[in-house]
């Protein structure tokens, strides 16, 4: 299972991711902002330099960042369309066209390491999210042991724990058993059994009915 299995579909996946975006953008910039206000404004006035620079910056950077979480969808949902499947190459083309068109004003050359570091970039967060789904299915795909099986048996009254496999010392403390009087009670208990098998030598006395 990919992680694009868990985003909407495409159509709608655009406004959501938006939204996100705008969403990050702006509880992330309201914190870094309020932190650089309160930092280089004068002693007295740090909480109003802090609020002042979070009015004046922090709307920016959510609109920033909405920009580039719509053109990423947006690309992202046209190379489905076009591919005919949903796999990480999506989002590395994404996330390097959205780098490139951001940066198209400034010229070529730097809408081209621009469009290679985003594309590098996703990449890194591609290959990270696999890893990481990997090894949790590869933890829950693991064979149960005995101790494991126990404890399931615990939590669920009806059922049954495995019955562990005789070891090879089993078979020593049957021959000590068998030389020091344990073989002399498997001898009794079938010799009282085999009484109750055997006829009795006196016939039962049988009484007319009348």
């Amino acid at each position: 299972m990919t992680p694009d299995t868990f985003r909407e579909p495409c159509p709608d996946r655009i406004l959501d991711d938006i939204g996100g975006a705008f969403a990050m953008g702006a509880v992330g910039g309201s914190a870094y902002h309020f932190f650089m206000g309160l930092r280089n404004s004068p002693r007295g006035e740090r909480l109003a330099g802090g609020y002042q620079s979070v009015r004046m910056n922090a709307p920016l950077t959510a609109g920033a960042f909405a920009a580039w979480g719509g053109i990423f969808s947006v690309v992202d949902c046209t190379m489905v369309y076009a591919r005919q499947k949903e796999d990480p190459w999506n989002s590395i083309i994404a996330g390097a066209a959205t780098n490139g068109i951001l940066n198209m004003r400034r010229g070529f050359a730097s809408a081209s390491r621009s469009a290679l570091f985003g594309g590098v970039l996703l990449a890194f967060i591609e290959g990270a999210v696999i890893m990481l789904d990997k090894g949790l299915t590869d933890s829950h795909n693991l064979p149960m042991t005995i101790e494991d099986s126990n404890s399931l048996a615990g939590q669920f009254p009806g059922m049954d724990p495995p019955t562990p496999e005789p070891s090879s010392s089993s078979g020593g403390s049957s021959w000590f058993a068998e030389l020091f009087g344990g073989g002399k009670k498997q001898e009794t208990k079938t010799e009282i059994l085999e009484s109750f098998d055997t006829p009795s030598p006196t016939p039962m006395p049988t009484f007319p009915y009348k």
